[in-house]
């Protein structure tokens, strides 16, 4: 599930939307009303051990944020061909340098 905020930090709506995802309920200046008579609404603690356990997966996935905005700036369809019509390792040496910058956990 990715984050409902463009920051990258979880809320109690991620918490929410996490836990049920088909609940009925509005948030307005801090408060949560509950509008689902069907769905029992999570405790305090249920929503900040929600939101702890989303930022840690969010967290964790920061390499592969990182290394895609890298891979992006390459062309790699063209690096891929001229080191096919050169015999060079330009593609793979550029491959290996993002994902020696940003290593998996």
């Amino acid at each position: 599930m990715e984050l409902s905020q463009l920051d990258g930090v979880a809320t109690t709506a991620d918490a929410i939307m996490s836990l049920h995802p088909t609940a009925k309920w509005s948030f307005s200046e801090g408060v949560v009303t509950w509008n689902s008579g069907d769905i029992t609404e999570p405790t305090a603690l249920a929503l900040s051990n929600e939101v702890t356990r989303l930022q840690a997966a969010y967290n964790a996935l920061n390499y592969s944020r990182l290394r895609k905005a890298k891979y992006d700036l390459l062309n790699q369809d063209e690096m891929r061909f001229d080191d096919v019509t050169n015999s060079t390792t330009t593609w793979v040496d550029a491959i290996n340098a993002i994902k020696t910058a940003h290593p998996k956990p």
